[in-house]
């Protein structure tokens, strides 16, 4: 273990510097497009008859446990540390569209991508997958992951309130596309009973558990913050309310995920203004955004190393010509129609070219492999580990490194032709 993670560290140090001097992309951008030239060189390397150097590098990679270091490690950490630093005032005043877009919006796009994903595989390509597991892939990529975009967002001026909302419905429905997930995954191996009152016992015990869990120890964790004026000991407290927190949360089979989230927000708005002092909220912010920084360079290394041990057959990527514009599609009308209905009907108000914005700044990233690597084993989770790497991949290459130049050429003409 002490090896594996010398290692991660290490890569991901040296890719950073390697980046940051002569590629200068976004870090998280950068690190993976660095991880992913290794893995080619690692396989390209067994071609050429060096197959001990490739099988070694597969041992070391395979030995991670992706699903396992994301969800039960890095997950509660990135997403606490991104809701500690959302403006509650700012998050209530676009709250009906954050929750629609997190809710029906994840909810719509699973079934519209599972469908989809279905006739495609089964008519189209011949590969037969069951519907149920076409649903998890829908799942499993819904979520967005703009973590790698919102540091573009501010730099290319995007206004607070499409930032807000971007970030708003990352962090929910990161835990929301957990729990369809975790439903699906019970019902496709016969966990869970294939009724409408089953459904909404699981999702209430995941969901509603994670909301009330996480006020119950943001609470407690406030009580123990407002006692005291040390940094160093608050900062611990925050730390084991996250890990504490989260590995509790699993035990009680409530969203951890979506707990983090509410603690986040609880200790970050609240907790900030009325139990620490100046001295303690300046360190408590320095603390999590290095965790935030480092751990997402990791995660970001992490996801270009797992081409090494993933099998692309010709027929994955055949499929996936169809599957990422299908994907994009459905996050297009999943976005595209509640925001045209709230602005329309309900009167709210949303940026010019939001739509454009939100379906192309929607990234998939490391929750959807994570997910994918969840799956149990058969001939299924080969097709759908693959494709939702691949679309991943052109997530986080192709839609975060051309989302930035979209906001400046949509958002800044918008702007200037308000009088």
């Amino acid at each position: 273990m002490l090896d594996t993670v010398a290692l991660l560290i290490t890569l991901t140090a040296l890719f950073s510097y390697l980046n940051r001097c002569f590629i200068k992309l976004p870090t998280t951008i950068g690190v993976m497009v660095l991880a992913m030239l290794l893995s080619l060189i690692l396989m390209s390397l067994g071609e050429l008859g060096y197959a001990l150097v490739e099988q070694r590098a597969e041992a070391i990679i395979g030995s991670i446990d992706f699903n396992q270091v994301l969800m039960e490690g890095m997950l509660s950490l990135l997403l606490f540390a991104g809701a500690l630093h959302v403006d509650l005032e700012e998050l209530m005043r676009n709250k009906w569209p954050i929750s629609v877009l997190a809710t029906v919006g994840v909810v719509a796009s699973t079934f519209l991508v599972g469908m989809a994903s279905w006739m495609v595989f089964n008519f189209g390509l011949g590969i037969s997958i069951s519907l149920l597991y076409c649903l998890l892939f829908g799942a499993l990529i819904s979520p967005t992951d703009p973590i790698a975009v919102l540091g573009i967002l501010k730099s290319a001026g995007a206004p607070k309130s499409l930032e807000i909302k971007i970030a708003g419905e990352s962090l929910f429905n990161d835990g929301i596309a957990v729990v369809i997930f975790t439903i699906l995954v019970s019902l496709a191996v016969g966990n869970a009973e294939v009724t409408v009152g089953g459904v909404a016992l699981l999702f209430a015990e995941e969901a509603l558990g994670g909301i009330v869990f996480g006020l119950a120890i943001g609470s407690i964790a406030y009580l123990f913050l407002k006692s005291i004026d040390s940094y160093d000991v608050e900062i611990l407290i925050t730390l084991a309310l996250v890990l504490g927190g989260y590995a509790l949360a699993i035990h009680l089979h409530v969203s951890g995920p979506i707990a983090m989230v509410v603690a986040g927000l609880m200790i970050g708005n609240h907790g900030r203004r009325c139990a620490m002092s100046e001295n303690t909220r300046e360190n408590l912010d320095t603390f999590w955004e290095m965790i935030d920084e480092i751990l997402n360079a990791v995660l970001f290394v992490l996801i270009g190393l797992e081409a090494v041990i993933l099998t692309f057959e010709g027929d994955y990527w055949l499929a996936s010509l169809f599957i990422v514009p299908l994907v994009l599609l459905a996050r297009l009308i999943c976005v595209g129609v509640p925001v045209t209905i709230m602005r329309r009907w309900f009167g709210f108000e949303f940026t010019p070219h939001a739509i454009k914005i939100m379906t192309w700044g929607g990234l998939r990233g490391g929750i959807s492999v994570a997910l994918a690597l969840s799956l149990p084993a058969g001939p299924e989770r080969q097709v759908i580990l693959a494709l939702t790497y691949i679309v991943v991949l052109f997530s986080i290459l192709v839609q975060g490194l051309t989302v930035g130049p979209l906001i400046r050429k949509t958002v800044a003409p918008a702007r200037q032709s308000i009088p």
